[in-house]
């Protein structure tokens, strides 16, 4: 290693104080680079973006998305429902606190999937709809509801959230399923929930058989078909699928994603 030779008396003093200056502004320089390269950051301008979600499923597969998205500096939308998980628990229990807490600290946006994974099923008149929810004590029976119930049914996740991570969530929704009417979307609207459905090509088959449509499949297709603005969605783990697709496609996709010079960026109020 070289020393710099700065001479003795006040030019000296003088050359010593701006080498150690110019020392610490590297110093400052270099911890900004880093921090622009490390998990979580979403780059400044995104100009071919793909609007990677995910819905909460049976949660199996969770930490293994959170752990690849960090890793990759991925930023993602998650619409959250307090489903039954692999481990004999609900998503928004107690027990997945600290995971929630987490991707709040990630910097990825959160919305409403209906408290108990509720299914629209059709519009019975101008006010009311008729719904099924998956999981709760209403659950597999139909139930007519109107928009100040329907309402309830995305602010009751909202207020748990906040109760598990002193955030509120983005004042956006999805339905499960992707099932809804004009009338449904409008009673969300109605309580400052805007609808966020996917793309075609934004399927990604997480929820598919595996014998019929292997994650290698469903990587290739993804790439092939997905274009900038497109909305992608998949879950945190699927029941049915023997096959995790999180496990065998999410990180590919996203370095192949990129590769292609797309980018990721989350949806917007």
């Amino acid at each position: 290693m070289e020393f710099e030779d700065f001479g003795s008396g006040v030019r000296g003093i003088k050359g010593m104080k701006n080498h150690f200056l110019r020392f610490r502004l590297l110093r400052i320089f270099l911890a900004v680079c880093l921090s622009l390269g490390s998990p979580g950051f979403v780059q400044a301008s995104c100009l071919k973006p793909i609007y990677l979600t995910f819905d909460t499923g049976n949660m199996s597969v969770a930490k293994h998305v959170a752990d690849v998205l960090r890793k990759h500096g991925v930023r993602a939308t998650f619409f959250l429902s307090n489903e039954k998980t692999f481990r004999n628990d609900f998503a928004l229990d107690d027990s997945w606190q600290s995971f929630w807490q987490a991707l709040v600290q990630d910097g990825h946006k959160f919305g409403s999937h209906t408290w108990d994974h509720t299914y629209w099923q059709k519009d019975q008149s101008a006010e009311l709809v008729l719904v099924k929810s998956q999981f709760g004590p209403n659950a597999n029976r139909l139930e007519t509801v109107n928009a100040k119930q329907y309402c309830h049914m995305l602010k009751q996740v909202e207020q748990r959230f906040i109760e598990l991570t002193s955030r509120n969530l983005d004042p956006i929704w999805r339905a499960p399923g992707g099932k809804v009417s004009p009338q449904l979307i409008a009673m969300g609207k109605s309580c400052g929930f805007r609808h966020i459905g996917w793309s075609k090509a934004g399927f990604l088959g997480d929820e598919l058989s595996s014998e019929k449509f292997s994650n290698s499949t469903l990587l290739a297709n993804a790439l092939a078909n997905l274009r900038a603005g497109d909305i992608a969605m998949a879950h945190l783990g699927i029941w049915s699928r023997k096959d995790p697709w999180a496990l065998g496609v999410l990180e590919p996709l996203i370095i192949g994603l990129k590769e292609k010079g797309y980018c990721f960026a989350t949806i917007e109020k």
